[in-house]
C-alpha cells in the first residue's frame, strides 16, 4: 500500500511524486537542480528556484503549476481533478503546452478514473523506474542516470 500525499495529486493527472522539480527539491539534489535549470530557464533564474513541494501544497509551488488554468477550472467546478470531470478532455488538455505532459495526462486520467486514487498513485510510483536496472526515474526522463539505457516510461 502506497502513502497518498494529497499535495502531490495535481488535478491534471501529472502526479507530482514523479516530477523532476519536486524530486530535486525533495532530495535537495544540487546537481540535478543544475541540470534542470536550463530546461526551466523561463521560470527559474537560479538553482534555488528549482523548488516545489507539490501542486496542491501550502509550501513552495513551481511557477508553472502556481498559475495553472486546469487547477483553476477544477476549483471553480468544486472537484478534485480532471478524473472527476464530465467534460474531459477539454480545451485545457487539448491545448496543453508540453507534449509529454499531454501524453501523460491522456494516459493518467482514465487510469485515475477507473482505478481510484490509491491505485493511480501506486501505478505512477511503479511506472517511473528503469525497466533494466530498477533505478527511480522522473516524468520525461529519456535515459536512466544509473545504467544509461534509453527509457520511455511516460
Amino acid at each position: 500500500m502506497v502513502e497518498i500525499k494529497k499535495e502531490l495529486l495535481s488535478p491534471c493527472g501529472l502526479y507530482c511524486g514523479v516530477c523532476s522539480i519536486y524530486i530535486a527539491h525533495r532530495d535537495n539534489n544540487l546537481k540535478f537542480k543544475q541540470v534542470l535549470l536550463p530546461v526551466y530557464k523561463a521560470f527559474a533564474k537560479t538553482v534555488d528556484d528549482i523548488a516545489c513541494t507539490g501542486c496542491l501544497s501550502d509550501g513552495v509551488v513551481f511557477p508553472v503549476c502556481r498559475r495553472c488554468p486546469i487547477k483553476d477550472c477544477t476549483k471553480e467546478k468544486g472537484i478534485d481533478g480532471c478524473h472527476q470531470c464530465d467534460e474531459w478532455p477539454c480545451k485545457y488538455i487539448e491545448n496543453f503546452p508540453i507534449p509529454v505532459g499531454r501524453k501523460v495526462i491522456m494516459r493518467a486520467i482514465p487510469t485515475w478514473r477507473d482505478q481510484g486514487t490509491e491505485k493511480f498513485v501506486e501505478e505512477e510510483e511503479k511506472r517511473y523506474h528503469c525497466p533494466e536496472c530498477g533505478n527511480p526515474l522522473f516524468r520525461g526522463a529519456k535515459r536512466c542516470n544509473k545504467c544509461k539505457n534509453s527509457v520511455d516510461v511516460d
